[in-house]
């Protein structure tokens, strides 16, 4: 009989689950209920555990305090989409409730399963049974009842996992989306691999500690010598196979390569050995800016070397260079008022890309940040004044984390952020709790053509909930559609689906199903357009072209004469065509 679990025994736990629910993330991707090839519960939640895994690998000698510090604070700041904020919430109440105990008995797992579902309950606006809420109550009550029973906490444990699963299995009974799609709630079914895998650990499984990254100094010792990273003007073409051809060239001088581009500069960051042959890669596309090459290796103190400072003015150049452009974004919403370096800093499209704020700087009244999905709707965003874009959406959920990072770039008192994705809601609200020096308001968007109806109805002038309301009305008036394809067969919203169809998905679910990209987009636009609407906007993606997108918006206004359409390149990946009705 076992009766209490010590902080060493927990520790390893945490890293089972985290580990168990790594290696079953493809199968509780494929688990989703749409079809698209997004599926992501498995990856959010992974990455969600692994964010906090890693800080509790770190901790060699454990106590209470510091190993819940590190399940709370990582798995909170690491949280991606709806199903990893919840289950950062569980831990967080998991862990309020045993930090205070040097070990944790039968009593204390009760009273603390008990705290974490009120904490993750309370996450949720409106929660919603059948998903990973029901599954962690289910397990929170049968842990309640036996503890009234047994102090055995294998027994206890057992029990749990037990009920935990037969909770899953019910999911499709309370959810009839997932009945008709013939699967169990992915996030449940996260939940549910990590308290397996943490069983598995409780009866002595081994957990490879080292391999959670950062913790040995194997894995801390660099393997290229170099980081680079340069900023490119560009003078020359630069369309996305230019993109995709650098990337791979580079990639095969180095690692950790990163290539973010707009339509006038690009920016790279990568390790390598040779650094001169990536200068000059990016040589061949335009003019170096914002040059940084840095010994990974040995540093060397400068001011023991005795230099004459005033042979040295290249270097001071630079720096001076570099200070400039860090804040040259932040003191306007305008995208005609930026310079060159503004424009170096655009093409850092992901969320820590830009330099914060100087703290001198005087904060502006208000700012804006908005989760986007591809190159055109970038430059849309930063037309109508975005101070940051998160680059995400769909395709890769941004954290918790990442909304935190932008939040302290944008020098403004009030900072809208549009998540554009009902699945980035709760991470943007999660950022929102965890920031105190500015007011913080979250506009539930849930797509990028809600995201660019809410900036258009912002008001200068107006109070924060005042255009907190204004912002929320006029974008739920916008209808919307994406066009993708199936990546299984399956039966939603009353429609049989095979694997490669193409589907048009509107505001409340399937709105049409073909095998041709075009026709289903029509036919999808023909459901949602009615007698009172009066604009259309076409955001065509990657993979699709503009002569493909002019066609469709023709077919369309030979349907509809009364509305006006739009074609805008989107760039983005995954959806053919994003849409708007209004």
């Amino acid at each position: 009989m076992v009766t209490s679990i010590d902080v060493k025994t927990l520790q390893k736990m945490f890293l089972a689950g985290a580990k168990n629910l790594e290696a079953n993330k493809a199968w509780i991707n494929e688990l989703n209920v749409f079809p698209v090839p997004d599926g992501d519960t498995g990856t959010n939640m992974t990455l969600t555990i692994m964010s906090a895994a890693k800080e509790v690998a770190a901790i060699s000698e454990p106590d209470m305090k510091s190993l819940c510090k590190a399940m709370s604070s990582g798995s909170l700041r690491g949280a991606r989409g709806n199903s990893g904020v919840i289950l950062s919430q569980l831990f967080r109440g998991f862990t309020k409730e045993i930090k205070q105990y040097d070990s944790i008995d039968a009593v204390v797992i009760s009273n603390a399963c008990e705290r974490a579902v009120e904490s993750a309950y309370k996450a949720v606006m409106k929660p919603k049974e059948g998903t990973i809420l029901t599954v962690a109550k289910g397990v929170a009550d049968k842990v309640k009842n036996v503890v009234l029973e047994t102090d055995d906490i294998d027994i206890l444990l057992k029990e749990a996992i037990k009920e935990g699963n037969y909770v899953l299995s019910q999911t499709p009974e309370m959810l009839p989306v997932l009945k008709q799609a013939g699967v169990v709630d992915s996030g449940g079914q996260g939940l549910m691999s990590v308290l397996e895998g943490a069983y598995d650990a409780f009866c002595g499984k081994d957990v490879d500690v080292e391999s959670f990254g950062e913790e040995t100094a194997e894995k801390k010792a660099p393997k290229y010598k170099y980081e680079v990273s340069y900023i490119v003007k560009l003078s020359k073409v630069f369309d996305a196979a230019k993109e995709n051809e650098l990337k791979n060239v580079l990639s095969a001088m180095g690692e950790n390569v990163r290539v973010a581009a707009n339509s006038e500069a690009v920016k790279v960051e990568m390790k390598t050995d040779e650094p001169g042959q990536i200068l000059s890669k990016g040589i061949a596309f335009g003019e170096l800016v914002n040059v940084s090459v840095n010994n990974t290796f040995d540093t060397i103190e400068a001011d023991k070397l005795n230099f004459d400072s005033s042979n040295d003015n290249s270097k001071g150049n630079n720096s001076t260079d570099a200070s400039s452009n860090s804040g040259s974004n932040s003191g306007s919403n305008s995208a005609s008022s930026n310079t060159n370096s503004d424009s170096a800093d655009n093409a850092q499209t992901d969320s820590a890309a830009t330099a914060p704020a100087a703290k001198s700087e005087e904060m502006k009244e208000y700012g804006f940040i908005t989760v986007s999905i591809g190159e055109g709707i970038n430059e849309i965003f930063k037309g109508l004044g975005v101070d940051e874009i998160i680059e995400g959406g769909q395709t890769m959920n941004p954290s918790t984390e990442d909304v935190l990072n932008a939040i302290d770039k944008v020098n403004a008192k009030v900072i809208y952020i549009m998540p554009n994705n009902k699945n980035i809601i709760l991470a943007a609200n999660q950022a929102a709790s965890l920031t105190e020096d500015k007011e913080i308001v979250v506009v539930p968007s849930k797509n990028v053509p809600q995201g660019i109806t809410a900036i258009i109805s912002f008001v200068a002038g107006n109070t924060s909930e005042e255009n907190l309301k204004i912002m929320t009305d006029e974008m739920n008036r916008v209808k919307t559609g994406q066009i993708t394809y199936a990546v299984r067969d399956t039966v939603i919203d009353d429609k049989v689906i095979k694997e490669n169809d193409i589907m048009g998905i509107g505001d409340s679910g399937i709105v049409s199903v073909g095998q041709d990209i075009k026709d289903t987009t029509v036919d999808m636009l023909d459901n949602i357009i009615d007698e009172d609407s009066e604009l259309v906007c076409i955001y065509f993606g990657q993979d699709v072209t503009e002569d493909d997108a002019k066609e469709v918006a023709k077919i369309v206004g030979e349907k509809h004469p009364d509305v006006e359409i739009e074609v805008n390149y989107g760039g983005q990946p995954i959806y053919y065509y994003v849409v708007s009705v209004e």
